[in-house]
């Protein structure tokens, strides 16, 4: 069983980006679930305005961040390869976790805080797996309960 969004009730991957609210799970925007968070796009401007922070694998060209395409029209897709429309939004994430440019210190803490939403979505479908075992055992338990009561209402009738 997969974790699901509290608030569109579509599945939550790994790699979705979610927030925790009173122990539900969501996705920050369920639009757009892989989009870059808040923190993570302050970290690029803070520390990577000058330089590459995606590289376009189908047109092998490098971009700045300021340099990528937006889709206007639609306005769901951001960090598109401006040639070809490719999302880069997993190559910039990337760049933000091993960019040379971060104190080594905020690297550790953005790293954290992934490993930690990533952890909370795994536990999420662990408890959902195990909660799904203990329904399964409890619905045969009351199959056979009332296939003893059957038995035993029969017996009765029959005496």
């Amino acid at each position: 069983m997969d974790a699901k969004c509290s608030k569109c009730s579509k599945s939550i991957a790994i790699t979705d980006i979610i927030e925790s609210n009173r122990g539900l799970l969501s996705h920050v925007d369920c639009e757009r679930p892989k989009v870059l968070t808040p923190e993570e796009r302050a970290l690029i401007f803070v520390y990577c305005a000058g330089h590459v922070v995606a590289r376009c694998p189908a047109c092998d060209i490098s971009y700045r961040y300021t340099e990528l395409a937006t889709d206007m029209v639609g306005g769901s897709r951001t960090n598109m390869c401006p040639r070809c429309h490719q999302d880069l939004t997993e190559a910039i994430r990337a760049h933000v976790f091993r960019c040379p440019m971060l104190p080594s210190e905020v690297q550790l803490r953005a790293r954290a805080v992934r490993e930690a939403a990533q952890r909370l979505v795994k536990e999420s479908q662990q408890l959902r797996d195990n909660a799904d075992v203990l329904i399964r055992e409890a619905e045969a338990a009351l199959i056979e309960s009332r296939k003893a009561l059957h038995a035993a209402m029969s017996k009765r009738s029959l005496n």
